[in-house]
């Protein structure tokens, strides 16, 4: 019945702020829909922000800032994510720590947003054969 995500909405308290945040540290591609919705463009996925002021309807029933737990795979080895990150003075909350992704094992580290959301970014982990 399903073929997919189209997009996922970020309920956030500065828009400006997220859309610095997600375009500088994480890269993502900016689209303005208006002055209250942004799409962050991920593959042919948006992460669609909306501020927490917003009439938009309809919406969440309690759109909350810094409630989200999102994990996103990298398409660069996490040692060069974290050294990017560092430049930016963003802090690694927790990793690179293994864990268990929608395909097989991955390889995380942990970050947040500026409104909290916990922002965890993958790869695949490659087994060693014996």
């Amino acid at each position: 019945m399903l073929s997919g995500l189209d997009h996922l909405v970020i309920t956030v308290t500065d828009i400006s702020r997220a859309v610095d945040f997600y375009s500088r540290v994480l890269g993502l591609e900016v689209r303005y829909r208006d002055r209250e919705r942004v799409d962050l463009l991920l593959g042919d996925i948006a992460l669609r922000l909306h501020w927490t002021a917003t009439d938009i309807e309809p919406r969440a029933a309690t759109p909350t800032p810094g409630s989200l737990d999102l994990c996103l795979r990298s398409l660069l080895p996490l040692d060069e994510v974290q050294r990017h990150l560092e430049a930016l003075d963003v802090e690694v909350e927790l990793g690179p720590v293994s864990r268990q992704g929608a395909t097989g094992p991955i390889e995380s580290i942990y970050l947040r947003d500026p409104d909290g959301n916990l922002l965890e970014l993958s790869r695949p982990l490659k087994e060693t054969l014996e």
